[in-house]
């Protein structure tokens, strides 16, 4: 677009740039004189440090409604209420990455012209925020996670102190430096080694929510032989006990035969958690406990060093850690409502 300005035009605009505060405003004055002694956008961006759409949106605005002030949408709505209300229903239900793209939704459906801060002006407004999505699982089932809820409640109500009520899963860490977020001198990046060693190990646990205790067992490799060996050290732990109840998820082998015949034969019953439900199994939360102690930002040089970390965890550091994480590794469940 083409900036014609009279003399007067011209010279009103530098009088008023001379005295504006607002660096912002101050560049638009600059870009609308700079237009109509012929440069370029790309010519005008570069010594103002601004990008060259954002010099095409200023022109634009200028020749369209002699707009200055940069109020691109955010502050004064140019959006109908049920415009509005239709492009929140649908950024409820489509995630863009880009305020480009929505900018482009909404000049080819209201044939209106946002630019990239007056859109994300208006997307602060009405409730949005950049964030990253949160994961579920594709197949989980709320009415089931319900039920299973209502079921634990029950057992938890006629169970008496003699019937220990366990939640056991396994978990397979590996060597391989896993980083993670940390305060970090600002400006600054700070290097930590990595290592992609595939070196794991397989760890089957159980924790009791009532005292806390966790005990586990390291195998080879976990299967329906090592988790019937791991039955049997909690056999002997509760040895006196009346029943134990141990809550556990749908892999294979927890349903073998060999499992649910150990289990039925030394007073264990196996309740089983909705396929699909990781939130419903408190040990889920104690093994992301055991990465911030053990793993995360951590290169380990030997395997050794690896294996003994974890041991140490579990076997000392965890004893003294473990009624400071009550109020995280608990039984106030979360349903996972499925994604649209």
């Amino acid at each position: 677009m083409k900036i014609t300005l009279t003399k007067d035009e011209k010279r009103d605009i530098e009088a008023r740039h001379k005295v504006e505060r607002d660096g912002r405003v101050k560049d638009r004055y600059k870009v609308i004189l700079l237009r109509s002694e012929g440069w370029t956008n790309k010519q005008i961006a570069k010594p103002l440090r601004i990008h060259e759409d954002t010099v095409s949106q200023h022109v634009h605005d200028w020749c369209c409604q002699h707009k200055i002030k940069p109020e691109n949408g955010g502050s004064s709505e140019r959006l109908t209420d049920s415009q509005s209300n239709e492009l929140k229903a649908y950024l409820n239900e489509v995630t863009h990455t880009k305020v480009e793209e929505i900018c482009l939704l909404v000049q080819q459906r209201y044939q209106i012209l946002y630019s990239k801060s007056g859109m994300t002006k208006w997307l602060g407004n009405n409730g949005f925020s950049y964030k990253k999505p949160k994961g579920v699982p594709a197949k989980a089932d709320l009415a089931k996670q319900e039920a299973f809820i209502a079921a634990y409640l029950e057992l938890q109500a006629k169970t008496g102190d003699n019937e220990p009520i366990l939640f056991v899963d396994s978990v397979h860490p590996t060597m391989a430096t896993k980083l993670s977020y940390g305060w970090i001198k600002t400006g600054r990046d700070k290097l930590i080694k990595q290592t992609a060693s595939r070196t794991r190990e397989n760890i089957i646990g159980a924790i009791n929510l009532s005292t806390m205790q966790v005990m586990t067992e390291h195998h080879a490799t976990v299967n329906a032989d090592s988790i019937i060996c791991f039955l049997k050290l909690v056999a002997t732990h509760y040895a006196s006990a009346h029943t134990i109840h141990i809550i556990l998820d749908n892999a294979g082998y927890h349903r073998s035969k060999a499992v649910t015949d150990y289990a039925s034969n030394h007073n264990i019953i196996l309740h089983y958690l909705p396929a699909y439900s990781p939130n419903l199994n408190p040990i889920e939360r104690l093994w992301k406990v055991m990465n911030e102690h053990v793993r995360n930002n951590r290169c380990f040089k030997t395997p050794a060093e690896f294996k003994k970390a974890i041991r140490d965890f579990f076997e000392d550091k965890w004893p003294m850690l473990s009624q400071k994480y009550r109020d995280r590794i608990n039984d106030n469940f979360q349903v996972i409502t499925p994604a649209s």
